[in-house]
């Protein structure tokens, strides 16, 4: 359901609030311009356990979240009677750091009389790239630049790669308010989780994105051939007749050969070469994303794909999805990357997009949904 919205709302004043994981993030927009993005992270505290642990997250969006919406209202000169709309993650994302974002949202809106929109968390990664080119304030805020897919349009045959601590997927994109298709995903642990995963195995901490990128740099990433999950035949199949998992990856096979080839180094007595495991086991990961990504595309004649989530840091990951993008004939479009980690900006962009397409809020009856799936764009009332 639809309905037309006033003049005014062409250009909807929009709060955004991003509470998936482990980072509190409130974001807000005029149309597609964006004001601020305020986010505090709870990340320190899952260090020494190794992970996010839901619990902890879940005490820390209710611990973070007044301080970062008055800050957030305070970096963009407005208040809350000032905005026109809410929107909030509804997911998908942990269970119980969700249930802490939109109650916070709901709360809002039945104060302020405000409507609301609960907005697929996924989807949001992408509405993000349709903001303009405004900075926000330095400091402990990343600056913004040109998020690289043109002011509020999107581009026709757009995909998006999207590669983080909790998902790994393909997407295809008609039309970001109501058409958004699934080409593939991780079947088991997202590609940020590998890395978590093995940088444990090397006693590199977390998380271990960044370290296992950094250590990469100083090793030999063809010294030891780790596997590539999912790209035997009986998985891939041919154009014509596609196999089950064609645009599908797994990660949980790359670190168990990372785990046997650590034990094997240390039964024989041996040093084991940890910057040369990092750079071998970073190659396997960023060597099937981009090529099983760009065959999604050439095989669903997409000519634009946009590079988001966490994960999208990667030094290597940014260069060889590049590299192939740029020789298949792709556009690929990365934004700034404190646009391309959770953040409440990108919830408020895809919350003004609906707004502008007349797509109806959502209300206050909803509940939030772990396992939303990706084509569920927004939540209906």
């Amino acid at each position: 359901m639809s309905r037309p919205f006033p003049e005014q709302q062409k250009q909807p004043l929009v709060l955004g609030i991003e509470s998936s994981c482990d980072e509190t993030g409130v974001g807000i927009v005029r149309g597609t311009t964006l004001l601020t993005n305020t986010v505090s992270s709870s990340m320190d505290e899952h260090v020494r356990f190794g992970g996010v642990i839901p619990e902890i997250a879940s005490r820390a969006h209710l611990d973070a979240f007044v301080p970062t919406l008055q800050e957030s209202l305070q970096e963009a000169g407005v208040t809350l009677e000032d905005i026109d709309a809410i929107a909030v993650t509804s997911g998908p994302g942990l269970a119980g750091a969700l249930m802490v974002g939109v109650c916070a949202a709901k709360a809002l809106a039945v104060a302020t009389g405000k409507p609301l929109y609960a907005i697929n968390h996924l989807v949001a990664h992408v509405g993000v790239g349709l903001l303009d080119g405004n900075r926000v304030s330095e400091g402990k805020h990343d600056a913004v630049a040109a998020a690289g897919l043109g002011a509020g349009k999107l581009p026709e045959n757009l995909g998006a790669l999207l590669v983080s601590g909790g998902h790994t997927e393909i997407l295809r994109i008609r039309s970001i308010t109501d058409d958004v298709e699934l080409l593939g995903s991780t079947i088991d642990d997202a590609a940020g989780e590998a890395y978590d995963k093995v940088a444990r195995i090397l006693g590199l901490g977390y998380p271990g994105g960044p370290a296992i990128d950094k250590l990469a740099h100083q090793g030999n990433p063809k010294s030891i051939r780790f596997p590539r999950g999912l790209t035997q035949p009986k998985y891939m199949g041919t154009a014509e007749e596609k196999g089950p998992h064609r645009y599908d990856w797994s990660f949980s096979g790359l670190k168990t050969a990372v785990a046997r080839c650590v034990e094997q180094f240390e039964a024989r007595g041996e040093e084991v070469p940890v910057a040369d495991i990092a750079a071998a086991f970073q190659e396997a990961v960023v060597d099937v994303i981009s090529s099983k990504a760009v065959l999604a595309c050439k095989e669903h004649g997409i000519t634009d794909v946009l590079l988001g989530g966490g994960v999208a840091a990667n030094s290597r990951l940014r260069e060889l999805t590049g590299q192939r993008c740029a020789s298949a004939g792709i556009t690929l479009h990365v934004p700034p990357l404190g646009l391309c980690t959770d953040n409440g900006a990108m919830v408020a962009a895809l919350g003004a997009q609906l707004i502008m397409a007349g797509i109806s809020p959502s209300g206050v009856s909803f509940a939030p949904d772990s396992s939303m799936p990706v084509t569920t764009v927004s939540v209906p009332a």
